[in-house]
């Protein structure tokens, strides 16, 4: 094959509205595949390697088929879910084939935390070396779960920003070189240049993040789409910058702070929060395993925000909960960030990769008929939370 011949195309999931066709190419792509499995897992010949992720979508691609198999890589590959036939599926597996390095998504290290930590404990998890979490920012109480009840306190965390549009990973830590900070993605790979913009272009330290030179496996185009390509990924600055869509800040040690979409943002009374920010606040607090927040039409803030949460279990719902978890959020960031609303709900409405669709909750918080629902891993979860949120 020659180097710019394509290799595949794949439609992202549609959380943002209509899907995109996204080309990857053979050359580059493999490039980046290879040399980040490398790097970011520390990958070698003796290790048993298991990622979660479904193969249909990118994490599958690139750190399930191309990633591993290029470098001769074992593996673990399982079809099924984690809680049958009992809620310690995953930790039996490790434990069964002495996997090494887990890489899986912070929606199912949430889950585990909500089905609570008796699960892990009664397995032998001691073959684990690494761990990774992909898809989407991991909040630091997660985090710090994952690293003290999955890696028993003595497993780097190697937090992985990408898209599937990068095709690979663009920043994540190199473990034993990258000092780790619970939530953070740390600091881009070699060769990778990021900076973070405002609407103008210009450096700053928190907003938007761009990426400022090539690499190998970018993305090379939408399939049947040229002008939407350019529309979406080089609007911002000179057009000389790819636009990931994703809000940005960097601390004084130059580490990266992933913030989620930036079309993930609400604007209360002038102020401009990040749904992240909220969403990771409210699962601070002990009872809540998950949350996504949206924003409704307000007459007098503009926009106000609604919370949609699920309770670990054996935390049990009671009269001042939601008053509760609105001082809490409001202890954590500012009034400004008070939820308007709770609804307490049993699941939220997510892609079969993991990612919850927060646009299909702003449909039924603005009495719209749900868009896409083709990629739900639960299409059902849809009318329940729909029920409660009209309960009021």
């Amino acid at each position: 094959m020659d180097a710019e011949d394509e290799l595949y195309i794949l439609y992202t999931s549609g959380t943002t509205g209509k899907p995109k066709g996204i080309i990857h190419t053979t050359g580059g792509y493999m490039v980046g595949a290879t040399m980040t499995m490398r790097w970011v897992f520390d990958s070698k010949p003796s290790d048993v390697y298991w990622c979660t992720a479904d193969i249909g979508w990118v994490t599958g691609h690139s750190y399930v088929v191309y990633g591993p198999l290029s470098n001769g890589m074992t593996q673990l590959l399982y079809e099924g879910v984690p809680d049958y036939p009992e809620r310690n599926r995953f930790w039996k597996l490790i434990e069964k084939y002495g996997v090494t390095i887990l890489y899986t998504a912070p929606t199912a290290i949430r889950t585990f935390m909500k089905w609570g930590e008796l699960w892990p404990k009664g397995c032998d998890l001691s073959s684990l070396r690494l761990l990774g979490s992909v898809g989407e920012p991991i909040n630091p109480e997660a985090w710090m779960w994952y690293h003290t009840h999955i890696g028993q306190g003595k497993c780097p965390i190697v937090d992985t920003w990408w898209q599937t549009e990068t095709g690979s990973i663009m920043i994540a830590p190199i473990p034993g070189l990258t000092p780790l900070k619970p939530g953070s993605a740390t600091k881009p790979l070699p060769g990778i240049d990021v900076s973070i913009v405002d609407d103008q272009g210009k450096a700053q330290s928190s907003g938007y993040l761009v990426i400022t030179s090539p690499w190998p496996s970018m993305l090379r185009g939408i399939h049947n789409d040229p002008i939407r390509y350019k529309e979406t990924y080089w609007k911002k600055g000179d057009g000389g910058t790819y636009f990931t869509g994703d809000g940005a800040s960097r601390d004084e040690d130059g580490y990266f702070w992933l913030a989620g979409r930036v079309d993930d943002v609400i604007n209360v009374s002038g102020h401009r929060l990040g749904t992240m920010e909220i969403e990771s606040a409210l699962v601070d607090y002990q009872y809540v395993a998950e949350a996504a927040v949206i924003a409704i039409s307000h007459s007098i803030k503009g926009q106000a925000i609604v919370a949609f949460v699920t309770l670990k279990e054996k935390m049990g719902f009671y009269d001042d909960l939601e008053n509760d978890l609105k001082q809490h959020t409001v202890k954590k960031i500012g009034a400004i960030a008070r939820p308007e609303r709770i609804i307490f709900v049993c699941d939220l409405p997510k892609t079969r990769s993991g990612k919850i669709m927060r646009r299909l909750l702003r449909d039924i918080a603005e009495g719209r008929i749900a868009g896409d629902t083709t990629s739900l891993s639960d299409p059902a979860v849809l009318e329940v939370i729909k029920g409660k949120y009209h309960e009021e």
